[in-house]
């Protein structure tokens, strides 16, 4: 975690910016109908951004890098700019979903190419209006920023090969933070094959939050991973879902936990279960 710049902004401080010129607010709600009912209602100021079109490259065969794989450098580089984003801007993101969706993959975006000053609403949209900032449905006009330098991940990534050696290494620790239901195999509502990776264990990301729907406490969730972990070095360590969305929610987690950012696995389930490698499936 950032010396000076936590990854997290809980919804009060975000009212006490509310006027503040600093900041670039983004709206980064995905699933059905996100865009439009972002134009019906948003927090105030707020720029839109879109997980398949802006945040991945959407490919027509998951097996190829899962079905939210990074996008190109020059892609991504260009929707900065776009959204007004400069190396010095101070990002606050949030989504519906409490920040497991794409603001915690546009967070680990920013983080990965260097950015320091981003940070994920915690508790999410519903959170700040409770709070009480502003929403509007105006969508309104910004300057675009000059060309942000994009040429690097910088955050450390495992492909599907590494991830296969992890599995089998008592050094190694492969964790799957989808639901617990998907990762036995009763459901899966989104990929071909129901189950996880063999080898892997299950660490829903719906534990990083309290029963509202805030994130836990540094020293909460320090303690959680610390006793995950054991003595498995985090870099030592791959994070993984079902297409390298949700994981960045667990990386956030960690960060916030002051815990090195772990190897996140894009691909994930949806890559995985996709080639003909080992699987466990719903036991009869």
């Amino acid at each position: 975690m950032s010396q000076n710049w936590s990854p997290i902004i809980n919804p009060e401080a975000l009212v006490q910016l509310k006027n503040s010129s600093e900041i670039i607010l983004i709206d980064a709600r995905a699933g059905i109908n996100a865009e439009e009912n972002y134009k019906t209602e948003h927090l105030k100021g707020a720029r839109y951004i879109n997980l398949n079109r802006d945040l991945a490259a959407v490919d027509c065969n998951p097996g190829n890098g899962g079905r939210h794989r990074l996008p190109a450098f020059d892609k991504f580089s260009e929707v900065l700019s776009k959204l007004g984003i400069s190396p010095k801007s101070h990002v606050i993101i949030y989504d519906d979903k409490n920040g497991s969706n794409a603001a915690s993959r546009f967070w680990w975006m920013l983080k990965a190419v260097g950015h320091e000053k981003v940070q994920v609403l915690n508790g999410g949209f519903q959170a700040a209006i409770k709070a009480g900032f502003p929403i509007s449905l105006e969508i309104g006009n910004f300057e675009e920023a000059e060309k942000y330098s994009v040429s690097e991940w910088q955050l450390p990534l495992a492909n599907i090969e590494e991830v296969d050696k992890a599995r089998n290494n008592s050094q190694n620790i492969v964790i799957d933070v989808r639901d617990k239901n998907r990762f036995d195999g009763l459901t899966e509502p989104l990929d071909l094959i129901a189950g996880h990776i063999l080898g892997a264990i299950n660490v829903p990301f719906s534990e990083n939050l309290n029963k509202e729907g805030f994130y836990h406490s540094p020293q909460t969730l320090k303690e959680k991973y610390s006793k995950i972990l054991g003595n498995t070095k985090p870099e030592n360590t791959i994070i993984h879902c079902g297409s390298g969305v949700t994981a960045c929610h667990t990386l956030l987690a960690m960060d916030y936990a002051g815990i090195p950012i772990p190897k996140l696995y894009v691909g994930s389930w949806s890559e995985w279960s996709r080639n003909n490698l080992p699987v466990i499936t719903k036991q009869k």
